[in-house]
């Protein structure tokens, strides 16, 4: 199973850029598509609906789990009402994660992340990951075993020093990533391209590919509408279609 984590700066279009990702690889692939952060945004932008997540499953379980018999294998139990709420579409199933327990505290959400995706590693053959925005997901190591890291930055220099950061962290945190690659988003000219790829040069940062500026992606995600009504012929979605090719998983 590939692994596939989109990271990156809030505001970049890492969502959308999931999404793209998703729609693609699940063309050929068997894909599980998780939405690891808070505000799940992945489901709309994929046209999918989620009906429950893994923080509602957990409430839920807090409350009822003292009336079960007692010979019930708790555990075992709510991993059941996990599976349960993976929502299964025509090309992909979807995960949603929620939002954690209390204020500020991740650490049962992670672990169950992380204990789902060991779980269901024969039963896709990609699994595409939409991240908060930050640093944080990396520091709480929600997954342990990366094999496509895909940070998402707009044209501005903070896009690329967060990018930046999010390497360094991965490296000290001892986090198993065999690729890390940057995704410039929303490029409207040669100027941003050039620049770029200078400040990219700069920070030895790998640029796996350039997403120009969508009007038409821009109207849809401003409208809340779901990114699958974008036409293939979009040059945000074709531009997708070729980063997926360089990352030779198809």
């Amino acid at each position: 199973m590939t692994t596939i984590v989109v990271s990156g700066k809030g505001g970049t279009g890492k969502t959308n850029v999931a999404s793209f990702l998703v729609r693609i690889i699940s063309e050929r692939k068997i894909t599980l598509a998780i939405d690891a952060d808070p505000d799940t945004n992945l489901a709309g932008a994929l046209g999918a609906s989620i009906k429950k997540t893994v923080g509602d499953i957990r409430e839920g379980f807090l409350n009822e789990k003292d009336e079960l018999p007692p010979e019930t294998d708790k555990q075992a139990h709510f991993e059941y009402r996990l599976m349960g709420i993976i929502e299964e579409g025509d090309r992909f199933d979807i995960l949603a994660m929620g939002r954690p327990e209390g204020p500020g505290c991740y650490c049962y959400v992670n672990n169950v992340l992380r204990a789902i995706i060991e779980r269901l590693e024969g039963n896709y053959e990609v699994v595409v990951i939409d991240t908060e925005a930050g640093l944080e997901h990396l520091s709480r190591r929600t997954v342990r075993d990366i094999d496509i890291l895909l940070v998402v930055t707009d044209t501005s220099r903070r896009g690329l020093e967060t990018a930046d950061r999010i390497r360094k962290l991965a490296n000290e945190l001892n986090i198993r990533v065999k690729q890390i690659y940057v995704v410039a988003n929303k490029v409207r000219d040669e100027k941003d391209r050039e620049k770029l790829k200078n400040m990219a040069e700069e920070m030895g940062l790998e640029l796996i590919g350039f997403i120009p500026f969508d009007e038409e992606l821009a109207e849809l995600d401003l409208d809340g509408k779901p990114l699958t009504q974008l036409k293939d012929s979009s040059p945000a979605f074709k531009a997708v279609k070729e980063i997926v090719e360089r990352l030779n998983i198809m």
